[in-house]
Order: structure tokens, then C-alpha cells, then sequence
């Protein structure tokens, strides 16, 4: 079990000391671009920048960057380093932002994007941030729900991880290291060319980012048998403020908790994960049963959350929930609940389970479908489980649109009264859906502080509210549908504070106004991802990070930091 750390200890870890004097001790090599070569790109990048201050600034850090790094001109513009005059600057900033809300003309964009190649450029784009007073981004897959990963209102730079997506499994050890770029569908590919009965507990869309995923937590469909993915990570590689590189002994057990669930890029760069294995059987079973109003979905809803925690931790039944058309006119709807499931057995075995347990559910074998693990990740990534699981390695998703979420925490059952009220306003929109993730099993076993993720016992299940849309010009509309839905679900959910989870970032919940916002004003958001946990966390972050370089509209404020208002 990891060291209890209540309350932060004086000595936290050599990454705390001496923090204002450290030098870069990276590397000093011969240089393979010309000064001159970097003057030109630095010439190029001014006359496409707003203002003769981010032309200054770019500018230093450009030269910064060279004396740091052995990149040739042509290497740097083509690979690494991309300017807005860049003709793939577009495209590679788009390339992984998957809320369109903020892919518009009037988005705020980054001076420059970094793509590094190794660690070392890491260190390099952090130091010279630093030193230029720009701000720093991190984008590991950008299923990032509110863009903090790549738009800021202040100068910025992206570190878009992308290009450091390596992974080593080693089936002999049960462990894997993987590099914060990958993508979940690239780490599930690389488990299952080593083994069949071996797999992780992560997010069901292949494209998510791994650094981002398992710094906020990380929710998927065997979380009931063996928690999170950050619950699984054993080490880490992170680049402080400073530019020096720590895994978790060098760091300290401190660190190392607030990394896991807490939201890394508000302490470093974390651009490894060393995490472990976990098996599972070589059948698994799905499926998925869909039951409108008039076939009794309210009945059923009911039985589930009063069951769904409490089932076998094999045993994963996730809700969706959506208005649908009823009929051929467009004015007949109703709404769909659909029983998502996954059970790491066979389907004799889950029946049984099932008649037990949720015989209203009415599930037949022939609703059940046998397949291996890495089938069932493409069942729930929403492939074809007869195609080849080659498919995982495609890094783009083709179903991008505008959008908005929120998240809540459940733990008692909602009335019946109250879902028809919550059926009226899910009618009211075309696009809006819910998802309901149970909880119990493993996550009801593991304290809330035992990582910086809080949300552990007690909780029945997790609520995803999402709405997407077509046009920039809607935006309005469906925000606001979407904020009513929330304010309606008031008394059915976790309160003082009403929950969220930090992967389902929500920026209607409060905002860092500068990065010298103070912890009792960030309290107002920061209660609400990581309850009793936040006051660590902003002790952590103060002494790790003290001048708060890494910040962010929702990063961690530092313990003790007064801002504009009081602790």
C-alpha cells in the first residue's frame, strides 16, 4: 500500500529543493543548425504573430531552444518545432483536439508547437519557457473537454507529446512502460501482440491520449475488478520546472501520489508511465440490451441503480441514455436506455449471474457474444469485433464535433418521480445523452486517499452528461440545454461538495483567473474534482512547482498562496 501522506511532509523530495537556482544540466553539444538559421525561422515566425511582444518572445525562446538542443534548421521546422507561418501548423494543431468548440478562427493560438523527439527537448522547451515567461500546454491526445491542452489566453506554447508514444511490455513481469503520446488503442494493440490474457484497466475510446487519461484517474470497463488506470501505475519519468528529470524514487511518494488522479501537467511533464498488467480470462462476454419508456426502461433503471454496485466486480453493466424517435414522425419521441456490458467470463456464467441478481434485465443467450479481450476493446472503442485489431493503431478519430459535458456522483437512488422529470428536458434536445458508469467493486476497496482520485466508496455510479452539435452558431442553444439538465439533477446527486471527475473537465465549475489565484478561491472548483485531497494537492504543488509555472484555468494553486482572496 502506498505511504499515507497527511499531512505533507517538510522534506518532500529532492524535486522540492533549491528550486530557484537549478540550472539546465542537460545536454551541451556541438550545435547542427546555424545561428543565422534560427534568426531566419525566428524572422518567419515575427511576421506572423500579433504583436511585436510574442515576436520578442518567440524570438528568445527560439534561440533558448537551439542552445539546448542539436537540432538542424530543417529537422526543427519539419518535425519539431512549428511556427504559425508553418504550412502544417494548422493541421498538426488540429491534428489530436477533439472538442471543435475550440478549433475556430477566434480560438486563441500557440506561439509555437513543440513536438518533441526525445526527453531531452522536453527539458529544453521548459527551461526556455521559463526563462521568456511563456506559458506551457500539454497535450498528450487532446481528449481534452475544454481545450486547456491546447488554448490559452495567455502567450503559450503546445508540448504536444505525440511524437513519444514508445511502449515496452514485458508479459514475464506483468508490466509495461509507456510514453505519455500513445494513444489507449496503441497501448491495447501492443499488450495483445504479447499476450491474449493479459490486459488494462482503461477508457473504451482508442484515441485518447495515455498521459492525460491516467492523470486524471482514468474510468473504464473492468475499473469494478481492478480500478483505475492510475491505480495500476507502479513509476513515472516527469520534467520539473526546473527541466530535471525524476521517476518516482527520485521524486518522492509524495509526488508520485498527486500524479496519479490529481492532474500531472499542473506539477510537470510527465512523458512516461511504468504500469501494471492485469489478466484476464481468454472468453469475455457482451452485450447489450435497449428498453424504451413504454417497455418498462424506468422500472429497469430503477432495479440498476439500486444493483448495478453491488453485482460481481466481473461484471460491468454501463447506461446510456438518449431521446430517440419512437416512430416515423419526427415528432414522436421517447426516450432509449441502453445496458452496455461487459463480464469477464463465459456466457453460461454471466446468465447465472444475471438471473441471481437483475432477471428483469431479461437477457437470452443469444443477446450474449463471446469474444476474446482485445475484441471486446473494439466492441466498446465501436469497431467491428471480426476486423483486425490493427484497426487500434489509427490515432485519428473520425467523429470529431462541438461540445459540452459535465460529470456528477450518485449515491442514492434517484426517485422515479425524478427520472420522469429528467426524461422531459432530455426530450427537449436531439443531441444530448447521458452515461451512467457504475461503481462498487475494487473502487469501493481503495481509500480515497490512497492517489489523489477521491471518488471511491459510497458513490452508486457516475453520471456523463454530453450534448454535441453541428455549427459554431449553435453553441448557445445547446450550452444552455445542457446547464439546465445539470441545475435540474441538483438534488439527486453528491453534495457539499457536488462531485466531478477531473478527466470530464468542466470549466462552468470555476476558473484560475491568473496564476495567482489563491487556493480558497480555487477551492470553489478544486473540492468538487478531489474533495478532501485538494488541500495535498496544493501543498504538493507548492513545493514542487512554488512559482507555479505550470498553470492552467484548473491546475492546482499553491497551499498558503493568498491570490484574491484567503485560504
Amino acid at each position: 500500500m502506498p505511504q499515507t501522506i497527511f499531512p505533507v511532509s517538510e522534506n518532500l523530495s529532492p524535486i522540492s529543493k533549491n528550486t530557484s537556482d537549478q540550472t539546465f544540466d542537460v545536454i551541451k553539444v556541438k550545435m547542427g543548425i546555424s545561428f543565422s538559421g534560427f534568426l531566419t525561422l525566428a524572422f518567419l515566425l515575427c511576421i506572423s504573430t500579433p504583436s511585436a511582444a510574442s515576436c520578442s518572445d518567440s524570438n528568445k525562446f527560439l534561440q533558448c531552444f537551439r542552445s539546448k538542443t542539436n537540432l538542424s534548421i530543417s529537422h526543427s521546422t519539419s518535425n519539431v518545432i512549428f511556427a504559425r507561418n508553418s504550412g502544417s501548423y494548422t493541421s498538426v494543431l488540429q491534428s489530436s483536439a477533439q472538442n471543435l468548440r475550440f478549433v475556430t478562427p477566434s480560438t486563441p493560438k500557440p506561439i509555437l508547437i513543440i513536438r518533441p523527439l526525445s526527453e531531452s527537448h522536453i527539458q529544453a522547451a521548459v527551461v526556455c519557457a521559463r526563462e521568456n515567461s511563456i506559458n506551457i500546454r500539454i497535450r498528450s491526445g487532446g481528449h481534452d473537454y475544454e481545450g486547456l491542452s491546447f488554448v490559452s489566453n495567455v502567450p503559450f506554447i503546445i508540448v504536444d507529446l505525440s511524437n513519444l508514444r514508445s511502449i515496452t511490455v514485458e508479459i514475464e513481469k506483468e508490466t509495461a512502460w509507456v510514453e505519455s503520446g500513445a494513444t489507449l488503442g496503441e497501448l491495447y494493440h501492443a499488450i495483445a501482440e504479447k499476450s491474449k490474457v493479459y490486459g488494462f484497466p482503461a477508457g473504451s475510446c482508442s484515441t485518447i491520449g495515455v498521459g492525460g487519461f491516467i492523470g486524471g484517474g482514468g474510468l473504464g470497463t473492468i475499473f469494478r475488478k481492478y480500478g483505475l488506470a492510475a491505480d495500476n501505475v507502479i513509476d513515472a519519468k516527469i520534467v520539473d520546472a526546473n527541466g530535471r528529470i525524476f521517476d518516482r524514487k527520485s521524486m518522492g511518494e509524495d509526488l508520485f501520489w498527486a500524479i496519479r488522479g490529481g492532474g500531472g501537467a499542473s506539477f510537470g511533464i510527465i512523458f512516461a508511465w511504468k504500469i501494471k498488467l492485469v489478466p484476464v480470462p481468454s472468453i469475455v462476454t457482451v452485450f447489450k440490451v435497449r428498453k424504451t419508456l413504454e417497455q418498462g426502461a424506468t422500472e429497469l433503471l430503477q432495479k440498476w441503480q439500486r444493483v448495478a454496485d453491488k453485482l460481481s466486480p466481473n461484471l460491468y453493466i454501463q447506461v446510456v441514455i438518449e431521446g430517440v424517435h419512437s416512430g416515423s414522425g419526427n415528432s414522436n419521441k421517447t426516450i432509449a436506455v441502453s445496458f452496455w456490458a461487459l463480464f469477464l467470463g463465459g456466457s453460461k456464467e454471466l446468465l447465472t449471474t444475471l438471473d441471481e441478481s437483475f432477471p428483469e434485465l431479461g437477457v437470452q443467450r443469444k443477446d450474449c457474444t463471446e469474444m476474446s479481450w482485445i475484441q471486446s476493446v473494439l466492441n466498446f472503442a465501436g469497431f467491428s469485433t471480426k476486423q483486425s485489431y490493427d484497426v487500434l493503431l489509427n490515432r485519428t478519430n473520425s467523429d470529431k464535433s462541438p461540445f459540452k459535458a459535465k460529470s456528477d456522483y450518485v449515491k442514492e437512488p434517484i426517485s422515479e418521480k425524478g427520472l420522469e422529470g429528467l426524461w422531459k428536458i432530455l426530450l427537449e434536445e436531439q443531441r444530448g445523452y447521458m452515461i451512467w458508469n457504475p461503481y462498487g467493486g475494487r473502487m469501493s476497496e481503495i481509500s480515497e486517499n490512497e492517489i489523489a482520485f477521491p471518488h471511491r466508496s459510497g458513490n452508486l455510479y457516475e453520471i456523463q452528461y454530453m450534448v454535441t452539435w453541428k455549427t459554431e452558431g449553435e453553441t448557445d442553444e445547446h450550452v444552455d440545454w445542457i446547464r439546465r439538465l445539470y441545475e435540474y439533477m441538483t438534488p439527486f446527486v453528491s453534495k457539499n461538495p457536488r462531485l466531478a471527475y477531473l478527466n470530464y473537465r468542466d470549466l462552468d465549475l470555476g476558473i484560475n483567473r491568473n496564476e495567482n489565484e489563491s487556493y480558497g478561491d480555487a477551492s470553489v472548483w478544486g473540492l468538487k474534482y478531489f474533495n478532501s485531497n485538494f488541500k495535498s494537492l496544493a501543498q504538493i504543488k507548492a513545493q514542487v512547482d512554488p512559482s507555479n509555472f505550470f498553470w492552467n484555468e484548473q491546475s492546482i494553486p499553491l497551499f498558503g498562496s493568498q491570490g484574491n482572496g484567503s485560504i
